[in-house]
């Protein structure tokens, strides 16, 4: 006894499929057609390379002559001692290095120290109290190293300025102000 509607068959269920007998392999392709006939491709100058070679020459020899180059560069003299292309030069002579030292300087003109500050480069000049016109310059271009402070009591006495110079140039600034007054000027 059925009490709702009847079942349909899916597609995949065995009562769908028909029962006729396989078909042979292929007879589902469409049927062939007739392919029209055309001339062979061919590729120009394929066969024959050392021929067009020959018809070329003006090609061939400039091109023999690029390989020929580039062999000779490749294999040409290998001087590690100097660059290639470039006129072989005398050495350069080594400097040895500069001694440098700092050396404390006072200075004549107080007011002149405290317009200082360090890492400024400055001339100084000896003037001697002996004559007066005659003046020379010590050190050029040495650095301020540092700028002490000022003590109220000693204005008159100048003021002190440490410079980093070389160890020469620091014996020449000791003898000059032992025997002259000692100025700076702001390179």
């Amino acid at each position: 006894m059925s009490y709702g509607p009847s079942p349909t068959p899916s597609p995949f269920s065995p009562s769908s499929v028909s029962s006729s007998p396989p078909r042979p392999l292929g007879t589902d392709a469409p049927p062939t057609c007739e392919v029209p006939h055309f001339a062979p491709v061919r590729v120009r100058g394929g066969r024959f390379p050392l021929s067009r070679l020959v018809r070329h020459r003006r090609r061939a020899v400039a091109a023999g002559l690029a390989v020929t180059a580039a062999a000779l560069v490749a294999a040409g003299p290998r001087d590690t001692d100097r660059a290639r292309g470039h006129p072989a030069t005398e050495p350069v002579r080594e400097r040895r290095a500069v001694e440098m030292v700092t050396a404390p300087v006072r200075i004549a003109d107080g007011a002149t120290v405290r317009l200082l500050r360090p890492g400024d480069r400055v001339d100084v000049i000896a003037a001697e109290e002996a004559s007066a016109g005659d003046a020379r310059v010590v050190a050029r271009g040495v650095r301020v190293t540092k700028v002490p402070e000022a003590l109220d009591d000693a204005v008159d006495s100048g003021a002190l300025v440490v410079l980093t110079v070389p160890r020469t140039t620091a014996a020449r600034l000791v003898g000059a102000s032992a025997t002259a007054q000692l100025a700076v000027t702001l390179c």
